[in-house]
């Protein structure tokens, strides 16, 4: 079988197992889980096999024309190169990993069968974006996920929370959407083609006409997607949908599309210098904002989903400063561990029966309780804080060292002050991401109070899956050199000078964050038993309610939190996501409500009041016509001779005027 054929199958089978499962997952549950599992592993299995026959040699480039457009063409074409392969790759893990987990996770849930369909209908998109060589068949993928997105983040509709966040992902997405496909229309229009490859090769013979328009509106649907300042808000809402769809979001799907997008076309980008820096700063403000808002953060979920936007930031960086095999080096890595945290966060969420990492805070036990949770997220963590030689550092040096070597003026395309914004808000993140990541760890392992409930050994799938991705949590910075040269064939190794500023940074913010752990601890009275301690502050915090599972509540304990020391009187704006959804609803949703209301009050009091005294006039006539039709004959020959006698009396009278005259 020609590796075409195989690269075709990836996408397809997914996409077989979410029909089959939508049309008859209810009327055959026996078979639900085989459906949502095995498509999704044979997808896995055969995109390796692409890759392995890819090899990281040239690009297998095949097309053939969709349909006759009488203007460009649109054409169902693959094209596979080192990028795309690889990236497969990672996207058929963790969506055989999210749906492995999820066959435990979910076990009680009525809503399964369309759950793992939609599961697999991503799955299915994603791999489209990535082997899609024509703009316009990856804009079907793109279009489709976001309409799974919302209703996978609406999974649990009957509360309001995930109601409203399945509906703010959508609208916000499809506001950067917007822009997107009005940069696709103008790049076609300036190269004559859809096709990546000829779109490429314009570029590098200078043929776009307006290479700034058409990078900005495409880095405004980039932005949606891929949740960068300012269209970030939707991610931390969106975690109120079930925690397996979290993972794949935020580590193979989705928000990775857009990363990925500009990979692919990157040359487009680079053709604008003034792009790039725009491209830095939304990185740099991503950066740097997240990390601070992730350090205010009570839900475990939020803390993530926080690191998310935030390590998304890292390779949008990346991009600026014109490094794409760094980028999405620091895209597999992420992927990785950020679906290893997601699923270990679930896993603590199916034992303690709460979604609120102040609530876990709380409770007593928990590295004994979840044995496996404990070791692999501390793993997970690990790489996430870059802490060395977890794979998180080699591939977050790889982006420094993209940006230091912009900063020094050496790059052919990015300008210097987009490497030094990418590389200054990186070390500065570097220290943020650490703090988080060590606040939670101390915060949902170390907390003490009520005894965590014993609801029995966690399932396999579950815990299984969680070392499974340990292994490349640890392990993956080793191909750090093979994959340079199924990219670009630049170094991906660290230096010195980035080494000593990310590591001394991400070292600063666990040690101080432990130091005000324990000093937070020592002055909330840690140590106390534990009844005492929730007894006297249950009259100050409220208990967090159970969320997805039917756990008791965690009773009140001390939560002594570091990320209020570190972060001071920032810590309430920062909690809040720095108030950028009140921003946005009085900037945008208040003025249009206003504006609507005005629409209505003209509709209503102006327009309506015009029609209807337009229709009083014919009906006070017809009212006085209806009046005069009695239906009596002596009643119409008494007005007839009436009207007889008056116009006699008038023909006299202007008779006699003109004879006087």
């Amino acid at each position: 079988m020609s590796t075409t054929t195989l690269a075709v199958l990836v996408p397809l089978l997914p996409f077989l197992g979410a029909l089959t499962g939508l049309l008859f997952g209810r009327a055959a549950p026996g078979f639900v889980r085989p459906l949502a599992v095995l498509p999704t592993l044979a997808a896995a299995v055969l995109a390796v096999f692409v890759a392995v026959r890819q090899g990281g040699g040239p690009a297998i480039e095949t097309a053939t024309e969709l349909t006759p457009t009488g203007s460009v063409p649109i054409e169902l074409s693959l094209d596979l190169d080192g990028f795309a392969v690889v990236v497969a790759v990672l996207v058929g893990v963790v969506a055989t990993c999210v749906q492995l987990y999820s066959t435990a996770y979910l076990r009680e849930d009525p809503r399964y069968p369309s759950y793992a369909a939609l599961v697999s209908l991503f799955t299915s998109a994603m791999l489209l974006v990535v082997y899609s060589g024509d703009l316009m068949v990856l804009l079907v993928g793109w279009e489709i996920m976001g309409i799974c997105s919302y209703f996978l983040v609406g999974h649990y509709w009957e509360t309001e929370a995930a109601r409203s966040a399945s509906l703010k992902a959508f609208l916000v997405t499809k506001l950067g959407d917007v822009p997107f496909l009005i940069g696709l229309f103008a790049l076609a229009t300036d190269a004559g083609s859809f096709q990546i490859t000829k779109i490429l090769g314009t570029v590098a013979s200078g043929g776009l006409d307006h290479p700034t328009l058409i990078a900005l509106l495409l880095l405004a649907g980039v932005a949606g997607k891929s949740a960068q300042f300012p269209l970030q808000t939707w991610l931390p809402d969106a975690m109120a949908g079930p925690t397996p769809v979290s993972a794949l979001i935020h580590a193979a799907t989705m928000v990775a599309a857009g990363v990925y997008f500009i990979a692919r076309l990157l040359p487009v980008f680079a053709a604008s210098q003034a792009a790039l820096v725009v491209m830095a700063v939304m990185a740099a403000t991503t950066m740097v904002g997240s990390g601070l808002a992730a350090l205010a953060q009570d839900d475990i979920k939020r803390v993530l989903a926080y690191s998310t936007i935030g390590q998304l930031g890292y390779m949008t960086g990346a991009l600026a400063v014109g490094d794409r095999g760094a980028a999405v080096f620091h895209l597999l890595s992420h992927g990785a561990f950020k679906a290893l945290l997601f699923l270990g966060a679930g896993v603590i969420i199916h034992a303690a029966g709460t979604n609120s990492l102040a609530a876990m805070s709380r409770m007593d036990g928990l590295a004994k309780r979840i044995p496996d949770a404990f070791w692999t997220m501390t793993v997970g963590l690990l790489a996430l804080a870059a802490i060395p030689p977890f794979a998180g550092f080699f591939s977050k040096e790889a982006v420094l060292v993209a940006a230091e070597h912009a900063a020094g003026g050496h790059s052919d395309s990015a300008p210097s002050a987009a490497g030094w914004l990418v590389l200054v808000a990186g070390v500065l993140t570097a220290l943020l991401t650490a703090a988080y990541a060590t606040r939670l760890w101390l915060m949902a392992f170390r907390g003490r109070g009520a005894a965590a409930p014993d609801h029995g050994k966690e399932p396999l799938a579950m815990t299984g899956v969680l070392w499974l991705l340990a292994i490349p949590s640890v392990a993956f910075g080793l191909a750090a050199g093979p994959l340079a040269d199924w990219f670009d064939g630049k170094e991906l190794s660290p230096t010195l000078t980035t080494s000593i500023l990310g590591t001394g940074a991400a070292a600063i913010g666990v040690m101080l964050t432990y130091a005000l752990w324990q000093r937070a601890a020592a002055k909330d009275g840690i140590g106390v038993p534990a009844s005492v301690a929730a007894a006297e502050s249950a009259a100050e915090t409220p208990e967090v309610a159970e969320v997805t599972h039917d756990h008791p509540a965690v009773p009140a304990g001390p939560a002594p939190d570091p990320g209020r020391a570190l972060l001071g009187p920032l810590y309430r704006h920062a909690a809040d996501g720095f108030h950028l959804d009140a921003v946005y609803d009085r900037l945008f949703v208040r003025p249009v409500r206003a504006a609507a209301g005005l629409v209505r009050f003209l509709d209503r009091e102006v327009v309506e009041a015009y029609v209807q005294g337009a229709g009083i006039g014919p009906r006070l006539l017809g009212s006085l016509v209806r009046r005069a039709q009695t239906g009596n004959v002596q009643s119409y020959l008494s007005a007839l001779l009436a009207g007889a006698v008056v116009l006699a009396i008038a023909t006299a009278v202007l008779a006699n005027v003109n004879a006087g005259s």
